[in-house]
């Protein structure tokens, strides 16, 4: 598949594109509906793939060129990036490959964690592959360097599996919880930044060990408050928000079950939008 840079769209009714590995979009989507509720939505969530979290750069690069080669033919005004794995590793080859579209990505919530924190210790909960790239590294060096804060870091192998599969307060699920958060929280941590768009779906669960191991309140960190900050501060830059009473329209895609999808959205935003499902070879 050949790739050209994508025009200036030239109007602010076109639809933003939101893609991730799953159903982690879903996370990111609702803040981005609270703050910008005029804004036309197509919602493309990669669950034929996923996770993002066990495979190479390469691989990651490829299927987020794919996607956004497909939202492009929709004439969209911008992707966002729902998805701290392929942020990490796709986000500059989207750059380059769309360089005058808006693209606006994740981050781990590191920034955030440092200002709340008390203890001087911050957790971080995270793919496998996010806390192993280069971008993550860099920033966590970074932010250690400049404020003193320690980030405990945890991979959490398999917690994507189990939200993709709708399991977000089963024994099993409960128990990698357990597994993957307890250590961080006697390690000192007073904030823990939720690295992955997929965990908010468990922040309950996160709370209520943090409640039970914890001596201190602990703050939990989900950052797509301020990627849907970031996107309105762009769109408003480039004179592309959407000004309408009546609230925008939303599409969903997905390379895996349409059903499962369905139900996602049913169960954890109460939202009933079309979903179409795509060849999990190709996007486009």
């Amino acid at each position: 598949m050949s790739f050209s840079a994508y025009p200036d769209p030239v109007a602010a009714d076109a639809p933003i594109g939101i893609f991730d590995s799953g159903v982690g979009a879903l996370s990111v989507l609702r803040h981005i509906q609270a703050r910008l509720p005029s804004e036309h939505l197509l919602c493309f969530a990669d669950s034929g793939h996923a996770p993002y979290g066990g495979k190479s750069d390469a691989a990651i690069i490829e299927r987020t060129l794919d996607i956004a080669a497909f939202l492009s033919t929709k004439n969209i005004k911008a992707i966002v990036v729902a998805c701290n794995t392929a942020t990490a590793a796709a986000i500059e080859a989207l750059r380059q490959h769309y360089p005058k579209l808006i693209i606006v990505g994740v981050e781990p919530g590191l920034k955030p964690a440092a200002v709340f924190s008390k203890s001087g210790k911050a957790g971080v909960l995270a793919t496998a592959s996010t806390l192993a790239s280069s971008r993550f590294i860099a920033l966590r060096d970074q932010i250690s360097t400049t404020t003193g804060i320690s980030f405990l870091t945890q991979a959490c192998v398999g917690l994507v599996e189990q939200i993709e599969k709708g399991e977000l307060d089963t024994p099993e699920t409960v128990a990698m919880l357990e597994r993957y958060v307890t250590p961080l929280l006697r390690g000192g941590a007073d904030t823990l930044a939720l690295g992955c768009t997929h965990y908010p779906f468990v922040q309950p669960t996160i709370e209520a060990i943090a409640q039970r191991e914890s001596a201190v309140p602990v703050t939990i960190i989900d950052t797509g408050e301020a990627v849907s900050r970031q996107l309105e501060r762009l769109l408003q830059q480039r004179g592309l928000q959407r000004f309408e009473t009546a609230p925008g329209s939303l599409q969903a895609f997905t390379t895996g079950s349409r059903e499962a999808l369905v139900n996602a959205f049913a169960n954890l935003l109460n939202q009933h939008p079309t979903v179409t499902e795509m060849p999990a070879k190709t996007a486009a």
